[in-house]
């Protein structure tokens, strides 16, 4: 299964892996399941780091860069994503996880999240 990971699903993957269940460390650690980021989760790190709160401290670069080392595949945002986006239903209004559900479902991908609000979602995610 190829596996579009949610923004929080990366921070914790680099800097809090105890955060993550023990179903999404099954699914992450299998090889037959390619690990893949998107562009737009890195937009979205970058603009929180940017508020520069204590309890958000993410160096954007550094955890771009442990995510390539550790195999995970870049995801670029195209114009066909965006356009995917027009057809969902309005559940959620993060637009950023709109936009990763788009991307899923464009690139037969399975978002992989934690967030109940995502998941409620008709397509392929799964929660963990």
């Amino acid at each position: 299964m190829r596996l579009l990971l949610d923004t929080h699903l990366l921070i914790w993957a680099v800097s809090e892996p105890d955060r993550l269940s023990v179903k999404a460390l099954e699914l992450m650690n299998d090889e037959a399941n390619p690990l893949f980021f998107s562009v737009a989760s890195i937009w979205e790190i970058a603009i929180k780091a940017g508020y520069k709160r204590t309890d958000f401290m993410v160096n954007v670069p550094q955890l771009h860069g442990e995510l390539l080392r550790n195999g995970y595949q870049e995801l670029a945002v195209s114009a066909g994503h965006t356009f995917a986006v027009v057809h969902l239903p309005h559940l959620h209004k993060d637009p950023f996880d709109r936009l990763l559900l788009a991307q899923a479902m464009r690139e037969d991908l399975t978002l992989v999240t934690a967030d109940a609000m995502l998941a409620s979602y008709p397509g392929p995610i799964l929660k963990v």
